[in-house]
């Protein structure tokens, strides 16, 4: 990797890492508090929330049909997404300290907060959950499964491809043979240093 290309992946990270404490800041403007685990609004905010529910049988007969004709398949995907869930987390927990390769924090994918709308009835808060569960869980697979890669092969693919994670780009090039071996052990040294 040329040194261009490392200053423009060190602007990447800073300007990442300033949008993140931007949008923190911004967040702390929406009139809510995150204590612990237990997201609080304002009263005014609460009350107004509240006022904004619907009840489960408007939402019901206000709910677009394929939705709940659908559901059953959706909600069947629950199965996969344990087993990948119980896997994912089991070859982490086995593997990475085989590795020396820091672990991957499940608490930090999936999160559950939505639940605690006051806008949100008893069945979009179900809803919301089973999605936070969803998606956070690739999301945690994905994590684990990018520093799996960087650990055995940070080499980039001839094609582009789409979707990379955050540790492809300082991978090594396509055919970069130099010193190979030597670039790969810089890389399961960082990994283990990353948190």
């Amino acid at each position: 990797m040329n040194d261009r290309i490392r200053h423009l992946l060190a602007q990447m990270t800073a300007i990442e890492d300033e949008l993140r404490v931007a949008l923190l800041e911004q967040e702390s403007n929406v009139l809510y508090q995150i204590k612990g685990k237990r997201i609080e609004f304002e009263q005014s905010i609460k009350q107004a929330h509240s006022r904004l529910k619907k009840g489960f049988f408007h939402w019901l007969v206000t709910n677009r049909p394929q939705n709940l004709i659908t559901g059953p398949i959706i909600y069947g995907m629950i199965i996969p997404l344990a087993i990948l869930d119980l896997f994912v987390s089991f070859y982490q927990v086995t593997c990475f300290p085989i590795y020396g390769i820091a672990k991957v924090r499940r608490a930090e994918y999936i999160v559950f907060d939505r639940q605690q709308l006051e806008y949100l009835n008893f069945i979009e808060k179900f809803h919301c959950t089973y999605c936070a569960y969803g998606s956070g869980l690739i999301a945690y697979a994905y994590a684990i499964v990018a520093k799996t890669e960087e650990y055995f092969c940070p080499i980039k693919h001839a094609r582009k491809i789409l979707g990379t994670h955050s540790g492809y780009p300082r991978f090594l090039d396509y055919g970069e043979a130099a010193d190979y071996e030597a670039k790969l052990e810089e890389f399961r040294t960082r990994l283990a240093k990353i948190e």
